[in-house]
């Protein structure tokens, strides 16, 4: 099964497109009915428009036809604890938000139980707002039983945050299982200072700390004089008589004067523990600072770290992974990176245009299929016939550009995006970008020109889902020429929806500066060593 990227609304996309019991591992980030936007981060190469946000989705949820919808799906599918808990908890809540965000994630988690292998795991990650309310739910649809552990992750320190009552520091995150008989890989972390300093070094300058080689338990047949010392009436030794000669044998116990053992004796070496095991309260993993190579740019984006350990502890290499709220692309990258299977999922193209770049940028050659984007002419007609808004969205996002007033519906004046660039002089030019998905005439031509001279733009390029008219053609190439570095290139550039599929870019001096911002490249195909 080839790695899969779906745009589209996840609810549908599990029914149609993922098979039951097919999925070894779910991660999801879904928004958490904080109120906030959450938003892409677009770079330019300079100027006012260097802080321009692209809104990725808005996680602020109604209680509308689509959450009575959702709510009226589960009462009348087949999971009747689900169902039971919550009618319960619209009688206690009334027909809110958070009862309309309750209804839209219960909907969805009844599928994620189901595409779930019985070995395989949930993890679901939220802020305190919603986090009580979730595992309610997910306790009438993975069972009590199989409730797991509810891990606390430190994401900030606050060190400057004033606010009045606790600074808030913390995300929680959900685990659950499918069945009892979950897979699980027990996850280390380095020794702390106050650790290390319990150790000594041994004549060969390794370190190890001593251990009891007794359990405070008593036993006829482990309470025994062995080489001179006798465990208290109320003890006995750890191993048997085997075993305690073979640590003698290796030089593993610790002898007093007289050369009788030590009870607390037994030399445990540092370099061959794997560390101390991962609880639930995470203090380990940073979240990514402003200044970090790895930062898009995405508001919400999680360190790839975070999920590094999710996916070590909870799959194996070619297991399959899944992530509805894909965002901006984390569990996919780091599920690539640990060399296993996965399936993203996203409701907004820029969404999937930035995590399409992200993977590409990270491991180069990598190869995955994209559904629900389109492919062919035919497929951006259906896009710009059901939503004109999301296809303006998708074909400036395809070419690197950035769309305008955050992609946001409204006015405007005559500019649908921008394509940043520079010139010989390494001066920040930006061309204008003009979308139309349905007719077509010379005279938008005119406006684009008109638009252009208006905002000074050197270059304009207008984006059409049909082809142009010889007229139109004229009219752009009456616009001459920009001169940059001995290029000459058109002033007035016309590309198709088919063409931009085809793999065609507006022509720009030097190559243009992508809008997306990059990610760094991975230096190995899977991790080796999580910090």
């Amino acid at each position: 099964m080839p790695n899969r990227l779906y745009y589209g609304d996840n609810l549908h996309v599990l029914r149609n497109s993922i098979a039951d019991e097919s999925v070894d591992l779910i991660y999801l980030d879904p928004p958490f009915n904080s109120n906030a936007s959450y938003n892409v981060l677009f770079k330019a190469p300079g100027g006012a428009r260097s802080q321009a946000q692209i809104e990725a989705f808005d996680d602020t949820w109604h209680w509308n036809e689509s959450a009575a919808r959702a709510f009226d799906e589960v009462m009348t599918g087949g999971h009747s604890e689900a169902a039971i808990m919550l009618r319960a908890m619209r009688s206690a809540l009334g027909e809110n938000d958070m009862m309309a965000y309750l209804s839209m994630m219960a909907v969805r988690l009844i599928e994620l139980h189901r595409v779930l292998k019985p070995t395989g795991s949930l993890y679901l990650h939220c802020d305190p707002t919603a986090s009580h309310y979730l595992k309610t739910i997910l306790d009438s649809i993975f069972d009590v039983g199989n409730f797991r552990a509810e891990i606390c992750w430190k994401r900030t320190n606050s060190h400057n945050m004033k606010s009045k009552g606790w600074s808030h520091v913390q995300d929680i995150i959900l685990f659950y299982s499918k069945s009892k008989k979950f897979f699980f890989n027990t996850q280390y972390e380095k020794y702390s200072d106050r650790q290390l300093s319990r150790y000594k070094l041994d004549q060969d300058g390794r370190p190890f700390k001593a251990e009891n080689l007794t359990f405070s338990t008593r036993s006829p047949k482990r309470n025994f004089n062995w080489r001179g010392t006798q465990p208290p009436p109320h003890r006995s030794w750890g191993a048997s008589l085997e075993q305690l000669e073979a640590w003698h044998a290796e030089g593993r116990i610790l002898l007093r004067a007289d050369g009788s053992p030590r009870m607390d004796g037994l030399k445990v070496y540092l370099d061959k523990m794997p560390g101390k095991a991962v609880g639930t309260i995470w203090t380990d993993i940073d979240r990514i600072g402003n200044t970090s190579s790895e930062k898009l740019g995405y508001q919400t984006q999680k360190p790839v770290a975070l999920l590094e350990r999710i996916l070590s502890a909870s799959s194996n290499e070619n297991d399959v992974v899944l992530d509805p709220f894909c965002g901006c692309g984390t569990t996919v990258h780091a599920a690539q990176k640990l060399n296993r299977q996965w399936i993203g999922i996203d409701i907004t193209h820029l969404a999937v245009a930035l995590i399409e770049r992200r993977l590409k940028d990270a491991f180069p050659g990598i190869a995955f299929a994209v559904h629900g984007v389109p492919r062919d002419a035919e497929a951006a007609r259906d896009l710009a016939e059901r939503d004109k808004h999301e296809f303006q969205k998708w074909i400036v996002a395809t070419i690197g550009g950035q769309p305008y007033k955050s992609g946001k519906k409204g006015m405007d004046r005559g500019i649908d995006g921008y394509l940043h660039f520079r010139d010989d002089a390494n001066r920040p030019q930006f061309a204008i970008l003009s979308v139309k998905g349905g007719g077509i005439k010379s005279g938008d031509i005119r406006d684009l020109k008109g638009t252009m001279e208006r905002e000074g733009a050197p270059l304009g390029v207008y984006l059409t889902l049909k082809e142009a008219t010889r007229e139109m053609e004229r009219e752009a190439a009456s616009t001459g020429f920009y001169e940059s570095g001995g290029q000459k290139i058109p002033r007035v550039q016309i590309l198709t929806a088919g063409q931009v599929i085809e793999g065609q870019r507006p022509r720009v001096p030097f190559g243009h500066t992508e809008s997306l911002k990059k990610a760094p490249r991975e230096k190995q195909d899977r991790q080796t060593e999580l910090f």
